[in-house]
């Protein structure tokens, strides 16, 4: 890419909101990580541009990101998922997306939820991060495993130091920012 995204997505029409307000800020609640885990997923191989101009169009079809809706889409559910030029129409990014939130259904037994199982892991380095995911999700390559990890404020990396937004997110207590104090 060569410029950070602190460099271009300030003020930019699409990019712009979600790099100030979102990008990087610690998460707990489970259908917005597992939004971001869907996103990133759906991002593979295409820009994120494209996904944050379909993002409604998967709240629509993903049931408001709703774990337990995605994990027993129908039938009829997934075609229409499929037909929708509203949404990255990729079948293989699909049944991840059900297969995951089934995986984060069962991280509520063994962890609390989604946020648990990840405090319960940190911190860990990003290969071992990567390894984990894999490991426990379907649809996770290094770049989707750093990625999520980086714009949920468990890797550090999301902003520029001299980014405004970086004080912001300091003091939201990210879980990289924990282990430095």
């Amino acid at each position: 890419m060569g410029q950070h995204y602190c460099d271009v997505a300030p003020g930019h029409p699409v990019h712009g909101h979600y790099h100030d307000y979102e990008y990087g800020f610690p998460i707990d609640d489970e259908s917005r990580l597992f939004e971001r885990l869907v996103l990133e997923i759906a991002q593979a191989g295409l820009s994120w541009e494209l996904i944050l101009k379909k993002r409604e169009g998967f709240r629509h079809r993903l049931a408001g990101f709703d774990v337990d809706r995605v994990a027993t889409l129908s039938e009829a559910e997934q075609a229409a998922f499929l037909a929708d030029p509203g949404v990255v129409r990729n079948r293989l990014k699909l049944k991840a997306f059900m297969h995951n939130a089934r995986c984060i259904q069962d991280l509520r037994a063994s962890h609390g939820g989604f946020a648990g199982w990840i405090a319960a892991h940190h911190p860990l380095p990003k290969e071992e991060w990567i390894k984990l995911f894999r490991k426990t999700f379907k649809f996770m390559g290094p770049e989707i495993v750093g990625e999520f990890l980086m714009s949920t404020g468990v890797l550090p990396g999301a902003h520029q130091a001299k980014c405004p937004v970086q004080r912001r997110i300091l003091d939201a207590n990210p879980l990289w920012h924990q282990e430095t104090k």
